[in-house]
């Protein structure tokens, strides 16, 4: 659900109602999804908790295992958020490891005329944490 932050979310939400509660939506030209899931579930192949303390337990993955090289999944806001005249931060946790078939994280913001523009990415985090 939303915090006070705008466009924030911890995923705490029930089965896949995350993309509603979260303002997010799966890209449909993309290869393969997005789904939530919590570290129960998820057991050898994904983190021991989410990066929240206390009653957090819930994330957005992508499972890599069975994707083909240059296979993507996307993950885009439902809401637009405009160009301020301060700072606009983008705050997010990721957990990226101990699978070689891990691809590459990219974060895009979309001008006005449509042309996404890449502002952060990462192909692998170097240890087993957020």
């Amino acid at each position: 659900y939303y915090t006070s932050i705008p466009g924030s979310c911890n995923f705490e939400t029930q089965d896949q109602e995350w993309t509603t509660a979260c303002g997010l939506t799966q890209d449909s030209s993309d290869d393969f999804d997005w789904n939530i899931s919590n570290s129960a579930v998820m057991g050898q192949t994904g983190p021991d908790t989410d990066h929240t303390p206390g009653k957090g337990q819930h994330f957005l993955y992508v499972n890599s295992s069975a994707q083909k090289e240059g296979n993507r999944a996307r993950i885009i806001t439902t809401k637009l958020f405009p160009a301020s005249l301060g700072v606009c931060r983008v705050r997010f946790w990721f957990w990226m490891f101990a699978s070689r078939q891990t691809g590459v994280l990219k974060v895009y913001t979309t001008e006005e005329n449509g042309m996404d523009i890449l502002m952060w990415s990462s192909n692998r985090n170097e240890e087993n944490k957020w």
